[in-house]
């Protein structure tokens, strides 16, 4: 199993997994599908399936020209929003791709409909990969824009929190600088937090992905993983675990936020496909 990692958008992942027996492969968010399809031919595999973490338009909005361009191609997920769906999946469900294993984890907070794909190979020495969308992130969590802390906290902590701790970790956006930014705020003398940070500056200076991290590297360094430890919620002057993801949520999303958003109606021209052409990241 090859993870073939795909910047694209201002800064989203999408990502191409390789079956490398049969080369036969699955993408995951195929948001951008004339640069999914440059790296497919370049790779020489054949595109069976695609699996989408949510339904926003960075993440799902090259579904539909995908499956008109490849026919019998199956679109997995768990939102009837998510365009081209051809089968909805549900929480522990698990796929089989040639060699490679799928188990879908349903995580709602970000969307209602949030699935996460936990990936491995029987008899493989490699690591198994997850593909968390926005829910995890390197050095954070996705907004709650559909959902709650008590979700997110679960999400967290008993369904992807619970999963082996050299899994990789495969997220949906590059806001690894961010996040730790903020991870230092909210635990100062945390040396994993200033060494992880310094290597994910040098990272974007040389416009370099900063995934995959691994689990546990996150719990080292994730505030949001973190809510029991001690300097993280008194930083949030909360001890409920809850409480604490809610307060670190919050402070969050009001730190340094960036200067300029898109306003509504370029997400709009975003969503219909008017900037196509301006993109694909070369």
């Amino acid at each position: 199993m090859k993870v073939k990692v795909i910047s694209v958008l201002e800064d989203n992942y999408m990502y191409l997994v390789i079956e490398e027996s049969t080369r036969d492969a699955v993408a995951v968010d195929a948001a951008v599908p004339k640069r999914l399809l440059e790296i497919i031919r370049k790779e020489d595999v054949v595109l069976r399936a695609i699996l989408t973490t949510h339904h926003h338009w960075d993440h799902a909005r090259g579904n539909e020209e995908l499956a008109r361009l490849c026919p019998g191609l199956r679109v997995f997920g768990a939102d009837q929003r998510i365009g081209a769906l051809t089968d909805t999946v549900t929480h522990g469900q698990e796929l089989t791709f040639g060699a490679i294993r799928v188990r879908c984890l349903f995580t709602p907070c970000h969307t209602s409909g949030h699935m996460c794909y936990f990936m491995w190979e029987d008899d493989s020495p490699d690591a198994p990969a997850l593909f968390s969308g926005d829910t995890l992130f390197v050095g954070g969590c996705g907004q709650f824009f559909e959902g709650t802390a008590e979700q997110m906290y679960t999400n967290l902590t008993q369904i992807l929190g619970a999963l082996p701790k050299d899994t990789k970790v495969f997220c949906g956006h590059e806001c690894t600088v961010r996040n730790l930014k903020f991870a230092l705020k909210v635990e100062p003398e945390n040396e994993m937090v200033k060494e992880k940070l310094a290597w994910a500056k040098q990272r974007d200076d040389e416009d370099l992905p900063t995934v995959p991290s691994t689990l546990q590297e996150e719990f080292l360094y994730n505030p949001f993983l973190r809510v029991m430890e001690e300097p993280v919620q008194r930083f949030t002057g909360q001890t409920d675990p809850v409480e604490v993801l809610r307060t670190l949520r919050t402070e969050r999303d009001n730190f340094k936020k960036p200067k300029e958003r898109p306003n509504p109606p370029a997400m709009l021209a975003f969503d219909w496909g008017l900037f196509s052409p301006f993109l694909e990241k070369k």
